[in-house]
């Protein structure tokens, strides 16, 4: 134990004595007399207590390992096994606060059933039980004993772990307690332990690998795997053919009025009572670009905009545009060969425009689609349409509709809060829709994983995954470099950390390439950590309009539902397949809540946490750094221990 606890220890006795000691009395000074002995002993030899339990762990750790590595010797003598076992148990007690470990301490032999048997003595030096107290003499030896044993099946099994590791915005601050600093900070040093106790240095006959999957807003596959898991990114334009939007000309406003019904001026502009027209370039009167709007007050020069109050406007100035619209919507008709679009939250960018330039470069709103048409609103654009050239009233020639789509370089979409935003592709991705949203088949062109469309906002985390690999410094590289940002998308993680150790999944290769199912073979495990509520579902690569709070604001958010539901839901049906097949599931839940009810819906990450693990021995709560490394030690010694049958 540290000398500071130590400290306070002997401190309280010293108080106590001041006090005991102080007492002029007869009768009190005799107890304290007779008394005093029993309580330092109880007091002081807690402090060896608690060595000693810490010590007999890291002394059965170190056995297992040490026994582990002589079952995957090829000898098969006592003596020859019990050879490898003292070089490896001296090696991993290392640092471990135990007397040096004598040849006669440590007994290996193989039993018929080919399994490796060995026991260990040792002795932990006590630092206060062995002191002097008269009249009764020395306490407790200077030394205390602890047992440990180990058995190893020689048909051992390899070990695939992959970590599924919450780097959250989140993680940046501290656990209830606040004392031991950032939670990402203790996350990393929870990791490296179970790193350290699942991955051997011997790595023959059988071996033992651990893979990474880092996620928060998604999970960064990386330049290496992002186009063969949701598949490259295209820029390809369509070529628009027609289009039809205004009729007439273009006529030059001059001044607008700040009164309760707007009053236009436009030098001889032709139009009637009733028409429909629509206004754009009206930079300081933004509410009315992009709008259908109806003539009143019809004179040479001037009309009223019908029902629009623009007291409260700012001021007009400069310059703007009006025509009449072919539609009473004034919504625009495109038309192409083909096109892609959907009126589900897709917006559409033209470009090269001939006669109609002032909708270059402009995102519009799909309002609904045929085969080779494309309906376009003007609402979700008022703030591009408010800064558009003059350009013209009828459609001439050329033009293109970029690539915007799911899919595209850049996702062009109307936001929750109703306009057109872009957003570049990242080699983050999303989760997987369709039949195979919940399996752990291979991607191709009809089951490609989600793809992920990120502003600076809710960015594409940095931290990339880490396929299986038994190579340490890859593993502890990786996980120093983590940063905390972003939300929590639990759900594709999850699903990352089942295809990291999947067989079928077929985007490794090499080291990293997963084996069979087999569970006489290999151990397969994931283990989910997390710190919050899972709340960033997508649809079609954006964050969804009904993810949770804290999941970034409405326009970094498409204005639809998530495809596959919440991101609970996605990942408890995750936990259920991987499971089906073998694969164990440990989970983690750092300063959350426990859960508050084990039926119907899942609406909470502490109920996640206990549904999810493969049962409830393998679901476990942290509230402290303490706590989480204990988790993560015990994880790593449960799943050494799975392959050994002791």
């Amino acid at each position: 134990m540290a000398p500071q606890p130590i400290h306070k220890v002997l401190s309280g006795l010293r108080a106590l004595a001041f006090l005991l000691g102080g007492d002029r009395r007869g009768n009190v000074a005799i107890i304290f007399a007779l008394s005093l002995p029993v309580i330092v002993m109880l007091a002081l030899g807690g402090v060896d207590i608690h060595r000693i339990t810490t010590a007999k762990a890291q002394f059965q750790d170190a056995l297992d390992a040490a026994a582990l590595a002589a079952a995957r010797s090829p000898y098969t003598t006592p003596e020859e096994l019990k050879s490898i076992t003292l070089v490896n148990l001296r090696a991993n007690l290392k640092g471990i606060e135990l007397e040096p470990v004598q040849d006669g301490d440590v007994q290996v032999a193989m039993n018929d059933k080919s399994v490796v048997i060995a026991t260990a003595q040792g002795r932990v030096k006590t630092l206060v039980a062995n002191i002097v107290l008269p009249p009764y003499g020395q306490l407790l030896d200077d030394t205390l004993p602890v047992s440990v044993r180990s058995e190893v099946n020689r048909s051992s099994r390899d070990v695939e772990v992959a970590l599924v590791l919450d780097i959250t915005g989140s993680m940046n601050d501290c656990a209830a307690s606040c004392s031991s600093g950032r939670k990402i900070d203790n996350l990393k040093s929870a990791a490296k332990e179970l790193i350290d106790i699942v991955v051997q240095d011997n790595q023959s006959p059988f071996y033992s690998k651990v893979a990474l999957a880092p996620y928060s807003m998604g999970v960064n596959v990386g330049d290496t795997y992002a186009d063969r898991a949701r598949g490259a990114l295209g820029s390809s334009t369509q070529s628009i053919t027609a289009a039809t939007w205004l009729t007439g000309s273009v006529k030059t406003i001059t001044g607008i009025t700040r009164a309760y019904t707007a009053v236009v001026t436009a030098s001889n502009h032709g139009f009637k009572n009733g028409d429909i027209v629509t206004i754009w370039s009206a930079e300081t009167m933004a509410p009315l670009n992009g709008v259908a709007l109806t003539v009143g007050n019809a004179t040479t020069n001037t009309f009223s905009l019908l029902g629009k109050d623009s007291r409260y406007y700012s001021a007009f100035s400069g310059r703007a545009y009006v025509a009449k619209c072919a539609r009473a919507d004034c919504n625009i008709v495109i038309t192409m060969a083909r096109h892609g679009l959907s009126p589900d939250g897709d917006a559409a960018v033209l470009s090269g425009m001939g006669g109609l330039s002032q909708l270059n470069d402009i995102g519009f709103r799909v309002a609904g689609v045929s085969a080779t048409t494309a309906t376009l609103a003007l609402d979700a654009s008022q703030a591009q349409l408010a800064n558009a050239p003059m350009g013209g009233a009828a459609y001439t020639s050329g033009g293109q509709l970029v690539c915007g789509v799911d899919g595209c370089s850049n996702r062009d979409f109307v936001n929750a809060a109703g306009t057109w935003t872009r957003f570049p592709g990242t080699t983050c991705v999303s989760e997987r829709a369709g039949a195979q949203a919940y399996t752990d088949a291979a991607p191709s062109t009809s089951s490609w994983v989600g793809r992920s469309y990120a502003g600076t906002g809710n960015a594409c985390p940095a931290s990339r995954i880490v396929p299986l690999t038994n190579v340490k410094k890859t593993l502890t590289d990786a996980i120093n470099g983590m940063s905390a940002v972003g939300s929590t998308a639990g759900h594709i993680g999850l699903a990352w950390g089942w295809y990291l150790v999947s067989p079928t999944f077929g985007l490794w290769s090499g080291a990293g390439a997963p084996a069979a199912y087999d569970s006489t073979k290999t151990l397969k495990a994931v283990v989910l950590m997390t710190d919050g509520e899972f709340n960033t579902p997508y649809f079609r690569g954006v964050i969804a309009g009904d993810a949770g709070v804290g999941s970034g604001g409405a326009d970094t958010h498409i204005n639809q539902p998530a495809t596959n539901g919440s991101s609970f839901d996605q990942a408890y049906r995750l936990c259920q397949n991987m499971k089906a097949v073998g694969v164990i599931v440990y989970t983690v839940g750092f300063d959350i809540g426990a859960a508050q009810n084990m039926t119907g819906p899942i609406d909470s990450a502490g109920e996640l946490m206990a549904r999810c693990a493969t049962n409830p021995d393998r679901a476990f709560q942290a509230s402290s750094s303490t706590d989480l490394s204990d988790a993560f030690r015990d994880i790593g010694r449960d799943i050494t221990r799975l392959r050994i049958s002791r």
